[in-house]
């Protein structure tokens, strides 16, 4: 069986930046085991599953070694697929997801995801959490799924590097650091070697506890983010209350076929 397969480059407006992800079209879903060895195969941070049905599409995420209940560079490429390549005339998309509903919505060159916000609150950093980074933060707190760690100023974050052995036994999906940005509202970067993501280079779904955090901290709904990694990536986003928009831009790098 051949599969139409896309690789999309994320969160940027050039090649080669942003996060790449793969996204594959199926008539219905694959095994688990089959497509978490296509995504092992792709060996990328993420590979978007899609199903196309007649009123919305459905949407599964995996990493090299886990799927994963939410991922937002994934989705923002299985979105720009649907937009450029599939002849999809409108302006507006439907995912149903392990998350719930999700609507990417195009803004000329701009993809608005629209997540549902993290639940977190503040607690002591873990001892592998603050040796692995090497530093205690200024504050830590736990959402769903990732710990959210803020430090003092950008810096910090570039020069930030962390000892992955250590990060990959924090009980969670990944880790976020963030600070204030000297461009932008503020900067992060994210760390998940325990889902097989040594460093994603742009993390929507982080986004989901960042913006919510740095709405309240800074009291501006409407914010401006960048993704620090080597890569790196930008990002806009609005707290919506219990839900956020994430926007960034998306170019297609592959188009081609898989043999499964």
């Amino acid at each position: 069986m051949q599969l139409p397969i896309y690789q999309v480059d994320a969160f940027t407006k050039d090649l080669f930046k942003g996060n790449p992800a793969a996204v594959v079209f199926c008539d219905s879903f694959l095994p688990a085991p089959t497509m978490q060895s296509i995504a092992a195969e792709n060996n990328l941070a993420e590979t978007a599953f899609v199903v196309r049905q007649e009123d919305f599409v459905q949407i599964r995420w995996f990493t090299p070694t886990i799927e994963v209940d939410l991922c937002g560079h994934a989705t923002l490429a299985a979105a720009h697929v649907i937009f450029n390549h599939l002849g999809f005339a409108g302006d507006a998309v439907s995912f149903q997801s392990k998350s719930g509903a999700l609507a990417v919505r195009r803004e000329r060159e701009i993809l608005y995801l629209d997540f549902p916000a993290d639940q977190f609150s503040r607690v002591d950093p873990p001892q592998f959490l603050i040796e692995g980074l090497g530093c205690r933060p200024r504050e830590t707190y736990k959402g769903r799924s990732d710990f959210l760690t803020i430090f003092e100023d950008e810096d910090e974050i570039v020069s930030m590097c962390p000892n992955l052995g250590l990060i990959s036994k924090v009980p969670s999906r990944g880790v976020i650091v963030s600070s204030p940005g000297r461009e932008v509202d503020f900067v992060s970067r994210f760390f998940a070697p325990q889902s097989g993501i040594p460093e994603d280079p742009v993390t929507g779904s982080a986004h989901t506890t960042l913006i919510p955090y740095w709405s309240a901290r800074l009291t501006q709904r409407r914010l401006s983010a960048r993704q620090l990694s080597k890569r790196g990536g930008e990002l806009v986003g609005k707290d919506l209350g219990e839900r956020v928009e994430i926007g960034g831009r998306a170019i297609t790098y592959l188009v081609g076929g898989i043999f499964v």
